[in-house]
């Protein structure tokens, strides 16, 4: 058994607790020092929850390859929750509704065909549309839509191009345009306003929330607003790779290239990303095993288009090598989580050491690529 297969059977071992967990008891689970990611302080129907369905995408993941009924009764015992969200708890959501929605209800329709899961993904795509703002042509982070006078009018963070799949897939199964114009909208401002010319990115930026005229860069979750940090670096990658898939404009698949090529440049013998690639010197960089495992899958989706890209396939499987190994792996069955030294942030420009569920979700969709157990449901 190789390597790739002990670590996914790993995930699918946790996957099977934890999705039981979940759907028993509805709610978020980001992150945890310790693993346990039920401890986390956050309920299903609060606007900061985005990770809910990284256990979902985990436990569907699984049943591709073990066709265990289990974890698809699992997942459907969460679909009143979910379509609750949209419905009737419509206004305590956010951008992340793609990463919630493309990991539940599009990859529940997928699966199962069942129309209710289609209505429901469709719904939350006709809420984030709602957030775009068409004078700077951005899709809006954070914040309530009733709340305009916060910190978060006019922000738009890099994260939010892992949303864009959800309006494209809605596009295609509506047929209605609208939702294809917002999310290449976004992607072009998100090309123009956070890519810097030596191919590093802003964390995020902020448009005049009533002009829509361009402010600046910002930042949130990397050092500072003039550095790299990693995991939004991934990010771009798969975001951009996943616009190129969707729409074939090959500005998307350049940038992307460029972007990971930059990345790898940037990677050293640990493979593992430092958390940002700009610390001031003398700084010790703790890893964020999350980042790799989301650069490992945005490199995937490139390979799709660029097989002849050598030292992305040899970095893809550098880096999950060593994601793989020990000093990665949690191989504890009472641990929720898989991945171990992934980063969070402690305070603006600082981090720590935490497992992430977002981690763990995208390990475990790298690995079902690559052993071809398994489709992406971006």
């Amino acid at each position: 058994m190789t390597s790739y297969q002990r670590a996914s059977n790993l995930c699918i071992r946790k996957s099977r607790i934890n999705i039981q967990r979940l759907a028993e008891a509805p709610k978020s689970g980001a992150f945890a020092v310790d693993g346990n990611y039920f401890g986390f302080e956050e309920g299903f129907y609060e606007i900061g929850n985005w990770t809910s369905s990284f256990f979902t995408g985990m436990a569907l993941l699984a049943f591709q390859e073990t066709k265990d009924k289990f974890f698809l009764q699992q997942v459907e015992c969460l679909q009143d929750d979910y379509r609750r969200k949209v419905f009737e708890q419509d206004m305590n959501t956010m951008h992340d509704l793609g990463f919630l929605y493309t990991l539940y209800s599009v990859a529940l329709y997928k699966v199962t065909q069942k129309g209710q899961h289609r209505d429901t993904a469709l719904r939350a795509a006709e809420l984030l549309v709602r957030r775009f703002d068409a004078g700077g042509g951005y899709i809006r982070a954070w914040g309530r839509l009733d709340e305009r006078d916060t910190q978060y009018a006019g922000l738009a963070i890099i994260d939010c191009m892992m949303n864009l799949p959800l309006l494209h897939w809605a596009s295609v199964e509506s047929g209605t345009d609208r939702f294809r114009e917002i999310a290449v909208r976004h992607a072009d401002s998100t090309l123009k306003y956070f890519v810097r010319p030596d191919d590093s990115v802003f964390h995020s930026f902020r448009w005049d929330p009533n002009t829509g005229a361009p402010r600046g860069g910002d930042n949130f979750c990397g050092y500072s607003i003039d550095s790299q940090w990693a995991r939004g670096t991934a990010w771009a990658v798969f975001g951009f790779a996943l616009s190129y898939r969707y729409t074939r404009d090959e500005k998307y698949l350049e940038v992307a290239l460029r972007l990971a090529r930059r990345f790898v440049h940037l990677l050293d013998d640990e493979f593992v990303p430092v958390w940002d690639f700009r610390l001031p010197a003398g700084t010790k960089g703790i890893r964020d095993s999350s980042a790799a495992a989301i650069a490992a899958c945005g490199f995937q989706e490139l390979l799709k288009f660029c097989s002849d890209e050598k030292v992305l396939a040899e970095t893809t499987s550098a880096l999950l090598n060593r994601l793989c190994s020990e000093e990665y792996l949690d191989l504890s069955d009472a641990c929720a989580g898989v991945l171990k030294f992934g980063e969070v942030g402690d305070g603006v420009g600082k981090a720590r050491i935490a497992y992430t569920s977002w981690g763990d979700y995208f390990f475990m969709e790298a690995l079902a690529r690559f052993l071809g157990k398994g489709e992406s449901y971006w």
